[in-house]
C-alpha cells in the first residue's frame, strides 16, 4: 500500500522553515549592524540616524519663540523689498549683509523707485544692529550710507548685488585677501559671480565670468566651506517641472564647480515650492547640515483670505498678479548628513504666527542665512540661538527683520509623555571618558540612560538600575551611574544606549574627555 503524502505539507513545511530562517536572519542582522563611528562629535536627534527602536517616544519638532524687530529697512536706499540676509558671528561682532530694494504698487503696475543694492550692518550682541556710513557707493548725491555694492557692468558682466550671500571662509588654506567670500547673481550673462574681500566691506571679483551657470538663480544662492568634507558646497535655486527647488554642487577652489544636481528627500516629500534654502553646517555639529527653506503656498480668494490682515493692501497687490496678494510663505526645517539627501519636516518650523499688521503675506518668514548664538535675556540662563526672519514684505516703504530664539540644539528632541517612552540606539563607537546631554524635563519627569554592548546586553555598572533619575533643564549635564561617570574603558568599543524618558526631551549628547 502506497504511503499517502499530503501535497499541502510539501509546500507548508518549506515555507514555514523559510519564514523562520528570515526571522532568524533578521534578528541576527539587527544585532550585527556595523557600528557608527561618532568619536567625540555632538549628535543631535534631528533624524533617525542613530535610532534603532522607539516605543512610546517620538521625534518632536520644536518652534522658535518670537522676539523683537532688530532692524527696520527704512532708509531711502532700502525699502519694502529688502531681504536675503546673510548673518554670522565674526570674532566680537555679528555681521549682516542683505538686499535693499523698494517695491511699490501703483495703478496696477509694479514700480521700482531705485536699484537693488547690497548693504551691510553689524552688531555687538546680535540684537542691536547699526548701519555704518561706509562711504563706498553714492546714492542721490551722498556717500553717507551702508551700501557696499551697487548694480554695475564689470568686464561686460552685469552684476545684480541684490541677490547676494556672504560667508567667512573657514578653509585653512584660504588666502587673506579672500577671507570673506560672496556669491552674487549675474544678470547678463546668467550665472553666479564669485567675490572676495579681506575685510568684509570692500569687494572684488575673483573671476571675470560666472562660476556657476546652470540654474534659475532667482533667489538667494549660497555657498560655504564644508570642513568635514573638505570642499566648497553651493546650493542654488532652479525649477523642476515648474516647481521651485534646490540644486547643489561642489568645488575645491571656489572657481571650478561640479555640475549641479537636485537634492533629494528621505523619506520622499510631496513636491512643494521652496523659495530659499538657507543651508549651512550647524556650528556645534558641523557634520550635520541644516536648512531653513521658505515654503511658498499659493492660495485663492476665500473667506479665510479676506479675514487675514490688511485685505485692502492684499487686493492692491493682487491687482498686478493674483499670487502677489494670495500666496503665503513660511519657514521649514531640514537636515542632511551627506549634503545631498535631506530629511525635511513637512510641518512648518516658523509659522506666520498670530495675525497682525505686516504678517501672513507673500515674502514674509524668509529665514536669514544662518542662525547665531546670542546671550539670553533671562539673567544667568544659558545662551540661546537667534533666528531672524522677514516680515512686512511689499508693505509701505520699509520692511523688518524680526528675531526669534530657540534653545541651543533645540530643533528636534527625543520626546516622551509622563506615561514614559523608550529608545534604543544603533551600535556606535565613541571616544572620550564621559557623557554629556542637553535635556529638559518637568519637575516630575526624568531621563535614565543604560549602556549596552553591541548585541543589546546591559553592561554591568552602566545599567538602568545604576543610573539615578536625571531631571532638570540644562544644555550640558554629565551622566553618572552610581556616581561613576568614567567611560574610558568603553571607549573604542561598540555600544548602544537605551534611553528611558518620562515627560522629558533629549536634544543632543556628546562623549567627551
Amino acid at each position: 500500500m502506497k504511503k499517502y503524502i499530503d501535497p499541502s505539507n510539501t509546500f507548508i513545511l518549506p515555507l514555514t522553515a523559510a519564514i523562520f530562517l528570515l526571522i532568524l536572519l533578521s534578528s541576527l542582522y539587527s544585532h550585527a549592524q556595523d557600528p557608527v563611528k561618532i568619536g567625540s562629535r555632538r549628535e543631535l536627534f534631528v533624524d533617525n540616524y542613530l535610532i534603532n527602536e522607539m516605543k512610546g517616544a517620538e521625534l518632536q519638532l520644536h518652534h522658535p519663540t518670537t522676539r523683537e524687530v532688530v532692524i527696520n529697512h527704512d532708509e531711502p536706499w532700502e525699502g519694502s523689498g529688502s531681504g536675503y540676509h546673510s548673518i554670522f558671528k565674526d570674532g566680537d561682532i555679528y555681521r549682516m549683509y542683505y538686499k535693499s530694494w523698494q517695491l511699490e504698487v501703483k495703478k496696477g503696475k509694479l514700480n521700482l523707485p531705485h536699484k537693488l543694492y547690497a548693504c551691510y550692518a553689524e552688531s555687538k550682541d546680535g540684537i542691536h544692529w547699526e548701519k555704518p556710513n561706509l562711504g563706498i557707493v553714492e546714492f542721490k548725491g551722498s556717500f553717507e550710507n551702508n551700501i557696499i555694492m551697487a548694480p554695475d557692468t564689470i568686464d561686460g558682466v552685469r552684476v545684480d548685488p541684490g541677490h547676494i550671500s556672504v560667508f567667512k571662509d573657514a578653509n585653512p588654506n584660504c588666502e587673506p585677501d579672500a577671507k570673506y567670500k560672496a556669491l552674487i547673481r549675474s544678470a547678463n550673462p546668467k550665472g553666479l559671480l564669485a567675490y572676495q574681500s579681506s575685510d568684509g566691506i570692500h569687494w572684488s571679483l575673483m573671476h571675470s565670468k560666472p562660476i556657476i551657470t546652470e540654474g534659475a538663480f532667482d533667489s538667494q544662492n549660497l555657498a560655504f566651506w564644508d570642513d568635514v568634507r573638505k570642499e566648497y558646497r553651493a546650493y542654488i535655486r532652479d525649477f523642476r517641472n515648474g516647481i521651485r527647488g534646490i540644486k547643489t554642487c561642489t568645488s575645491k577652489d571656489f572657481i571650478n564647480w561640479t555640475k549641479p544636481v537636485w537634492i533629494e528627500y528621505r523619506p520622499e516629500r510631496k513636491k512643494e515650492h521652496l523659495y530659499t534654502n538657507q543651508i549651512k553646517p550647524y556650528y556645534r555639529a558641523p557634520h550635520i547640515l541644516m536648512g531653513f527653506p521658505a515654503r511658498y503656498t499659493e492660495r485663492s480668494w476665500s473667506k479665510s483670505m479676506e479675514a487675514l490682515p490688511q485685505p485692502d493692501h492684499r487686493r492692491m497687490r493682487s491687482s498686478i498678479r493674483q499670487r502677489y496678494g494670495t500666496a503665503l510663505t513660511e519657514g521649514l526645517f531640514m537636515t542632511s548628513r551627506d549634503g545631498q539627501t535631506f530629511k525635511r519636516w513637512e510641518e512648518a518650523f516658523l509659522r506666520p504666527g498670530p495675525e497682525r499688521e505686516d504678517t501672513w503675506k507673500y515674502g514674509d518668514n524668509y529665514i536669514a542665512w544662518h542662525i547665531v548664538e546670542t546671550a539670553s535675556s533671562i539673567p544667568s540662563a544659558p545662551d540661546e540661538l537667534s533666528i531672524y526672519a522677514t516680515e512686512g514684505y511689499w508693505t509701505g516703504e520699509s520692511n523688518q527683520l524680526r528675531r526669534y530664539t530657540l534653545r541651543i540644539d533645540g530643533f528636534v528632541s527625543l520626546s516622551a509623555p509622563m506615561e514614559g517612552g523608550k529608545v534604543t540606539t544603533k551600535p556606535f563607537i565613541f571616544s572620550g571618558n564621559h557623557l554629556e546631554i542637553n535635556f529638559s524635563t518637568s519637575a516630575a519627569g526624568s531621563i535614565r540612560i543604560e549602556l549596552q554592548d553591541e548585541n543589546g546586553k546591559p553592561i554591568p555598572g552602566f545599567t538602568l538600575e545604576d543610573c539615578p533619575e536625571i531631571y532638570g533643564d540644562e544644555i550640558e549635564r554629565r551622566v553618572e551611574w552610581n556616581s561613576n561617570a568614567d567611560l574610558s574603558k568603553l571607549a573604542g568599543k561598540p555600544v548602544r544606549m537605551r534611553i528611558v524618558l518620562k515627560d522629558a526631551d533629549l536634544y543632543s549628547f556628546r562623549f567627551m574627555e
